[in-house]
């Protein structure tokens, strides 16, 4: 009797245990395959042109707001890799955040506590085999640079920085104030954190995944005057 009193406690236990876990996802627990990511919606005019795209690694500037109206299809899944503890890089953490819950994306985040951590961490996301990689902070770039150009076929967007030499895979969104490159080329006298505003950042996710949707990857969005 008192074995099976113990049996049933254990149950009750474990089953307790579990449901925590089962409520900390968000519908989507990633273990299947779902249909690939589109765009809903279209841009406006002054956007970038899927028809007469930007060449590799050029620089387009969008007329602002052109961006609003395209949105992710349903299911999108996101991974957020994010490093540093600095106003600019909460600032873009923040902006993905709220718009992953305004467009009822299903995002994962991955912190990179130190620069040594960062190609781990990108490893990890990678690993989720998320339809987009997102990453905010500095000390990601230089691991980004090393990790990117060897897996093509997943989509990286890189906001409030850019890559020296991107590969196709990686989209960057940029403005005067946001322009480091990694620690090779240092950092541009151009480069002010107080221009990492919360509506600039969502600006620059927004138009970074409406150019992915829109299959121009591998270039450098200006938002200045955005």
């Amino acid at each position: 009797m008192r074995s099976s009193l113990r049996s049933v406690a254990a149950l009750a236990t474990a089953a307790a245990l579990a449901l925590p876990l089962a409520a900390c996802g968000s519908g989507d627990d990633w273990s299947r395959p779902h249909p690939s990511p589109s765009a809903v919606g279209a841009a406006a005019p002054g956007f970038v042109d899927p028809a007469d795209p930007p060449a590799p690694e050029a620089t387009a500037t969008p007329r602002p707001g052109s961006w609003s109206g395209l949105h992710p299809s349903e299911g999108y899944r996101v991974v957020l890799v994010t490093s540093g503890d600095d106003r600019p890089t909460r600032t873009l953490v923040a902006a993905v955040q709220r718009w992953a819950e305004d467009e009822d994306v299903t995002l994962r985040t991955v912190t990179a506590a130190h620069p040594a951590d960062a190609v781990p961490r990108i490893a990890e996301a990678l690993d989720m085999k998320p339809d987009l990689v997102v990453s905010a902070g500095n000390d990601l770039i230089d691991a980004l640079a090393t990790v990117t150009p060897h897996h093509l076929s997943q989509q990286f967007l890189v906001v409030g920085a850019e890559l020296a030499e991107p590969t196709e895979n990686v989209t960057a969104v940029d403005w005067s104030g946001a322009s480091f490159r990694g620690e090779g080329l240092g950092m541009s006298s151009t480069y002010d954190p107080a221009s990492f505003t919360p509506a600039r950042c969502a600006a620059a996710v927004r138009a970074g995944v409406a150019s992915i949707l829109t299959g121009v990857t591998g270039i450098v969005l200006q938002l200045d005057g955005n």
